[in-house]
């Protein structure tokens, strides 16, 4: 009995993924503006221009730091 219940299944829950996967395409395809939406920035980015403090963790850097600190 259950083996004979189990396409069953299979193919109910095979058909509501491609169902959903094909709604969700022709969605997209549909209004593809809707996709483009800006995008807001983080309160604490940077403004364009600003300058910003960074640490230099390139190899040669920390070799130098290292042989400084020895």
């Amino acid at each position: 009995m259950l083996e004979a219940l189990f396409p069953f299944v299979y193919m109910v829950c095979f058909a509501l993924i491609a169902g959903g996967a094909f709604a969700l395409m022709t969605q997209t395809m549909r209004n593809p503006s809707a996709q483009s939406s800006p995008r807001n920035r983080h309160p604490e980015a940077p403004a364009p221009g600003d300058e910003v403090l960074y640490v230099d963790l390139s190899r040669e850097r920390l070799e130098y730091l290292y042989e400084q600190a020895s």
